[in-house]
């Protein structure tokens, strides 16, 4: 996620194929006997292939932790507590464990891949060396997906926010204000957009304080680590606990920039290690704040645990108050930043990706004269509106789609459940089996998988 934990999908890298050894004309009428043999030539030719080699990477081990664990940390917390109440806390407990290792499990093959074979770049090379170049396309397809549905997420999460601390206008009223905002804010450089990373760790770190100074600050409940809310050991019904399926899997969708952050590695040999903490420090977290939240507002949790900061007498008002202030100025600030990658691929499709190079307008008057450069320009503005109505669009659609699901927690559920799931469990254990042959453990792993995602993906779609 970059930030979002956000990565756009990538296209496949070239291949690096061997050269096929040259047959000159005069080779052809060589007498046999001073024909080199078949041995000789593949010798010849194994001393003159060039296998591609990866450069070394930049990153120490501390920053390809702080790395990972900054894309695996996301606003997938903020639904932890829902997933407990709706799990119990056997079934949470055993849910977050599982998926934290299985992430864990999976990640280790998407880098063992990217670090063994050099022409492995991203993601979608992944699944262009398991499944062929079809899965290129439906990669993009589940990225796309991913990237809109978390967009929404982000508008919803803004929205509620704000409703919270100003409660005199609707979360749909401030839907539709932050139109004001977001479109300025997809044309800004992405030069720009990456120091908005910073207020989501703020907001982040901040949040769980709060949280736990609330819970600690309070002797009786609602809203007490010292006096606990009614809570639950089992799921009250399947359809909670599919709910929680894809709710739990939410926080551990970082597995699309997996291969970017490997690659990267000063010390690659080191890279399982680094998963073995990253995705353990990220399922302790999500425990804690998990757990947090839903000893402290039982089975009364909001979708979003902030939510409930402000509705429990006897907190401090200034400090959650200025922890949903940070809220709404981190969703609106990474909400460009999490559909770019969208945009991105769209306007390469669309052949409008030149807009982003100067240069080759400029080359293009200088070769071609000032007809040649009149033309350009006439297609250049053709292409500049239709580059401002394709990112016009994207943030009017998901604006809309946000005002007609408002859920957060079902919307967290369809992101867990249908996108993540497919790709961070079901597609890399299905590229695993196809290049490294049938494994028990991993035929299990994708018989348990593939009903968790059908289950959960159609039960956040129902009403609850």
């Amino acid at each position: 996620m970059n930030e979002t934990g956000f990565l756009s999908p990538g296209f496949p890298s070239p291949g690096f194929p061997s050269p096929a050894p040259l047959r000159s004309a005069a080779s052809e009428h060589t007498p046999l006997l001073h024909r080199p043999s078949r041995g000789t030539l593949r010798r010849r030719v194994s001393t003159v292939t060039v296998q591609p080699t990866r450069p070394p990477g930049r990153s120490t081990f501390r920053q390809t932790l702080f790395n990972a664990c900054a894309l695996l940390l996301g606003i997938g917390m903020l639904s932890e507590p829902l997933a407990f109440s709706y799990a119990g806390w056997i079934g949470g407990t055993a849910l977050m464990v599982f998926y934290g290792y299985l992430t864990c499990y999976t990640a280790k093959f998407l880098a063992r891949i990217t670090i063994t074979d050099p022409t492995v770049r991203s993601y979608a090379d992944i699944g262009l060396k398991a499944f062929g170049a079809r899965s290129a396309s439906i990669v993009s397809v589940i990225f796309c997906l991913e990237i809109f549905t978390l967009s929404v997420i982000l508008e919803t999460l803004y929205a509620d926010s704000l409703h919270a601390v100003l409660p005199a206008l609707s979360s749909n009223t401030y839907k539709l204000i932050s139109f004001v905002f977001l479109i300025p804010g997809v044309f800004l450089p992405l030069s720009a957009l990456s120091y908005t990373s910073l207020t989501g760790i703020l907001s982040t770190i901040c949040l769980v304080l709060v949280i736990f100074i609330d819970g600690l600050s309070k002797t009786e409940a609602p809203g007490s680590l010292i006096d606990p809310a009614k809570t639950s050991l089992l799921p009250d019904s399947w359809k909670e606990l599919g709910m929680a399926f894809g709710l739990f899997m939410a926080g551990f969708g970082a597995h699309a920039a997996m291969p970017s952050i490997v690659e990267d590695m000063a010390e690659p040999d080191r890279f399982e290690e680094a998963m073995n903490y990253s995705f353990g420090f990220a399922t302790l977290f999500y425990s804690l704040i998990g757990m947090a939240g839903y000893l402290m507002f039982g089975n009364d949790v909001s979708e979003e645990v902030s939510q409930n900061l402000l509705g429990v007498p006897g907190y401090s008002k200034g400090l959650n108050q200025l922890v949903l202030w940070m809220l709404v100025l981190s969703s609106l600030t990474k909400f460009p930043l999490a559909l770019r990658p969208l945009n991105v691929t769209l306007e390469i499709i669309m052949g409008l990706d030149t807009l982003r190079d100067p240069h080759s307008i400029e080359h293009a008057k200088s070769d071609h004269g000032y007809e040649a450069s009149t033309k350009t320009f006439s297609t250049r503005f053709g292409k500049r509106i239709l580059f401002i109505a394709e990112r016009s669009f994207f943030v009017f659609f998901a604006v809309i789609v946000s005002i007609f699901l408002p859920d957060f927690g079902a919307m967290m559920a369809i992101l867990g459940a249908f996108t993540t799931f497919l790709l961070c469990i079901i597609g890399p254990l299905a590229a695993k089996m196809s290049l490294e042959g049938f494994n028990m453990r991993d035929s299990l792993f994708l018989v348990i998988a593939v009903p968790m995602a059908v289950w959960g993906t159609t039960v956040a779609f129902m009403p609850m």
